[in-house]
């Protein structure tokens, strides 16, 4: 009798120990999730058309928060010029010149032509729009795909920023478009970015 008691006391001690770990373990993982989507790792929404046809209406992507300093060519997730999340590509960045357009109705950065086919919505142009700028130290010229559809640096540079966004102000960079599964897609820098010095 005494024997059974005592099984039975084990049984109830070891049902408690295995609810707390998973409990623990639970808990852990939910503060490890959280802490990667507040320092690491987040997800953004894609609300507009004007990164068309790289990133669609209602495409995921993920955004790498320690990705460094922003270069050329990156797509980033920023604070925007309505304090809200944006997404752009960067064209320039401090101390770069990007001027519109030369003769063939190309951008150029530090004199160096783009080509942006491989980016540029089909049948777009690198911009409506011309103008000459250098941008300043620690900020960036950042521009969409669907340079039609985009309000982008160009459609703020008569605000007082001159419609630069500053480099703290980047959340991250976009490294893999999730949503929809079918076009899933991992981002890389364009190569015509490497020809520019």
């Amino acid at each position: 009798m005494a024997n059974t008691e005592k099984a039975e006391g084990v049984g109830k001690e070891k049902k408690k120990g295995g609810f707390r770990e998973t409990v623990l373990l639970l808990v852990m993982g939910v503060g490890i999730a959280l802490l990667l989507q507040a320092f690491v790792i987040g997800s953004f929404y894609i609300p507009s058309e004007s990164m068309e046809n790289t990133l669609q209406i209602d495409d995921r992507v993920f955004v790498n928060k320690l990705a460094g300093k922003p270069e050329r060519g990156d797509i980033v997730v920023f604070k925007g010029w309505n304090g809200e999340d944006t997404i752009k590509r960067v064209i320039g960045v401090g101390g770069d010149k990007v001027v519109c357009c030369d003769k063939q109705k190309r951008l150029s950065v530090n004199g160096t032509p783009l080509d942006e086919q491989s980016y540029l919505y089909p049948d777009d142009y690198a911009s409506g729009d011309k103008f000459d700028v250098t941008v300043p130290a620690g900020k960036l010229w950042l521009m969409g795909d669907h340079r039609s559809a985009s309000a982008d640096s160009r459609s703020h540079m008569e605000e007082p920023g001159g419609g630069f966004i500053s480099e703290d102000a980047v959340v991250g960079k976009a490294v893999v478009r999730y949503w929809p599964l079918s076009r899933g897609y991992l981002f890389s820098q364009p190569d015509i970015f490497d020809k520019v010095k």
